[in-house]
């Protein structure tokens, strides 16, 4: 199957829908003009992952806005989940007792807002690569449906099969050089988890945000082995903090 080479001249829905028809298995790669790379992992031409290289939506910021999961078990599952390096949802089933389904409709809430965010990219280079192995937490077993992930996806056709304009070739192209001039802010960014181009308020809010989640005072019923991941990323977030505000 030939997919076309840039995104700008096709859309993320066509692509998909391509990949489906074809019960392709493999993974749908785009990699942006600064660099970053974002995935989508299909088996039989159904999504079963993901993976955006820039901050999103976790696996608990959806528990807590979607499902009203309470906001103190979703931190201590968390700091479980990073010690024992256990994925969160399954720490939450398992260890919390929370039900499968809620984790699952989680699951797919957060691929379908990654997809959302992929949709509106203006450009990057595509490939499609079938030996690249699906991360961990993949819905394997129940993928998405196709009407799921192509039922209101945005289409060639529906733009009178104009391509894309390159708006946003310049400004990647900026952020591409100011990636390799400053490496240290990219190292701090990812430490937050938000986007290389933030502004301040972006970063303070990013850094009160982890700091609640792991600073050890404020989580008095930890373990020994939770408190000491809790040191370690609030180490490594309050030094990504003061790298970026000096």
């Amino acid at each position: 199957m030939h997919l076309p080479g840039r995104l700008k001249a096709t859309t993320l829905g066509d692509l998909l829908g391509a990949l489906h028809r074809e019960r392709s298995t493999g993974t749908l790669e785009l990699r942006e003009v600064s660099g970053r790379v974002h995935r989508v992992y299909l088996a039989n031409g159904l999504v079963t992952a993901a993976e955006l290289d820039r901050a999103s939506a976790s696996l608990g910021e959806i528990l807590r806005r979607q499902e009203d999961v309470d906001e103190d078990m979703l931190r201590r599952s968390l700091l479980r989940a990073l010690a024992s390096r256990r994925l969160h949802g399954e720490v939450l089933v398992r260890d919390f007792h929370l039900a499968s389904s809620v984790i699952g409709r989680a699951l797919r809430r957060q691929i379908m807002l990654r997809l959302h965010v992929l949709e509106e990219l203006g450009d990057a280079q595509i490939a499609f690569r079938v030996t690249l192995r699906p991360p961990r937490g993949a819905l394997v077993d129940q993928p998405l449906a196709a009407n799921e992930f192509l039922v209101g996806r945005a289409r060639l056709r529906d733009r009178g099969a104009e391509p894309k304009r390159d708006v946003y070739r310049t400004a990647s192209t900026s952020t591409s050089t100011r990636h390799s001039c400053d490496p240290s802010r990219a190292r701090a960014c990812r430490a937050l988890g938000i986007a290389f181009e933030a502004d301040s308020v972006e970063v303070k809010h990013a850094y009160r945000r982890l700091a609640r989640a792991y600073h050890p005072d404020l989580h008095p019923r930890a373990t020994h082995a939770e408190r000491a991941t809790m040191c370690s990323r609030f180490a490594e977030v309050t030094a990504a903090y003061r790298a970026l505000v000096a």
